[in-house]
């Protein structure tokens, strides 16, 4: 669908402003961020991106802020593992808190330009090819299952080859050098001259970019199949992934109490692609019932997943 150019800047200028007050004002100073503070901004961006729900709700109608809010949802739950994943991540890098922030702020721009990327490119092909919404619809459902039946491994990230390759290729520091990404020093061929090398820091960054894009692939197909609008496909999936980072300091204490819950998220994508199949036999489900069932499957898995490990020690960060 086409919408007028001002509903286009709306949201730009709100995540503009959002992005702003973060960086310049709220964390104009490196520092580490409280699990309290973290909860703080986590309800400012949440009700950030609700409050853009009832306004897509005011403008297009009930039919699109359900869709927003179904979006909004599945994509704010699929970043729980995002966040697990981060959480390792720093922790091999042996990445500073007061630090932390500084990557993921830049990490989420690089994210938001991804996303656009990849929505951009999914919007064009279902678009041109119909069919392609079916093929969204069996990798949900193939990767809910997988999901389902998987294994807990524990992600290795000493042995991303990613990481092997950019050391053999790139200059690299050994150690962190306060909050930059790269610095100036002597050339190990010739010390009199001095040259460029990247930090840790930047090659957590690099890491942070990969993990986002490697979700995406789950998440850009999950908020296809519950709408084709590119509005509200790209405002809900940036919205969700906005707060991230504030969400991540209160969450990374704590992941291991969410457990179960990709147990439920693995129902959600099941559902949302069997959805897709239905519609072509007829039966569509009406958004209130997709909203209600997706809002209680993630609800009763993040209760059961609270209940099963309650008493349960806080890993070492």
């Amino acid at each position: 669908m086409t919408y007028p150019l001002w509903m286009w800047g709306t949201f730009a200028a709100v995540v503009i402003i959002l992005l702003a007050l973060d960086l310049g004002v709220l964390n104009k100073k490196d520092h580490e961020i409280s699990v309290k503070e973290s909860l703080k901004l986590s309800a400012f961006y949440i009700s950030a991106g609700l409050l853009f729900g009832g306004f897509v709700w005011y403008q297009m109608g009930a039919q699109a802020g359900m869709d927003y809010l179904t979006g909004f949802l599945v994509e704010k739950s699929l970043s729980m593992d995002n966040v697990f994943v981060i959480s390792l991540i720093f922790t091999y890098f042996a990445i500073p808190r007061a630090y932390q922030h500084r990557v993921l702020f830049w990490g989420i721009l690089g994210a938001i330009v991804m996303r656009g990327v990849m929505i951009g490119l999914g919007a064009a092909l279902i678009h041109e090819f119909t069919w392609v919404l079916y093929l969204f619809g069996a990798f949900l459902v193939f990767t809910g299952i997988k999901m389902l039946l998987a294994k807990d491994d524990a992600t290795d990230v000493a042995s991303n080859p990613l990481i092997n390759w950019l050391k053999g290729h790139f200059r690299f520091t050994e150690k962190i050098e306060g909050n930059h990404f790269f610095v100036k020093a002597p050339d190990p061929k010739n010390p009199a001259m001095q040259v460029w090398w990247a930090t840790p820091l930047f090659l957590a960054l690099i890491m942070v970019e990969v993990t986002d894009l490697v979700f995406a692939v789950d998440s850009v197909p999950a908020i296809f199949a519950i709408t084709t609008d590119s509005f509200i496909v790209f405002t809900s999936n940036i919205f969700a992934i906005l707060g991230l980072r504030a969400l991540y300091f209160a969450l990374a204490a704590m992941v291991h109490r969410f457990h179960y819950l990709k147990y439920a998220l693995s129902v959600v994508l099941v559902f949302i692609g069997v959805k897709i199949f239905l519609v072509n036999l007829g039966i569509k489900i009406p958004s209130p019932i997709s909203l209600s069932v997706t809002f209680g499957l993630l609800l009763a898995g993040v209760l059961y997943s609270l209940w099963k490990t309650r008493g349960e020690p806080i890993p070492e960060q």
